[in-house]
């Protein structure tokens, strides 16, 4: 029989925290939204609501472990 090939698979760790866009850009959740808001502004508990870019260095090691996007 011929030998498979093989098959890279998706880092479901990385699969929760990151999604790649439909233009290919890949977006994340801001840290500091889980406790402790009661001494934070609500102008800072709004914006870490908010989805962020991922940097250019670190978007081919996140796209390599997505490898089905």
């Amino acid at each position: 029989m011929p030998k498979a090939i093989a098959r890279s698979k998706t880092k479901k760790s990385v699969a929760k925290r990151f999604k790649i866009t439909a233009t290919g850009k890949v977006i994340r959740s801001k840290a500091g939204r889980r406790h402790l808001l009661q001494c934070k502004s609500s102008k800072l508990k709004r914006n870490k609501g908010k989805a962020a870019v991922v940097e250019a260095c670190d978007v081919n090691h996140i796209k390599a472990n997505l490898p089905w996007g």
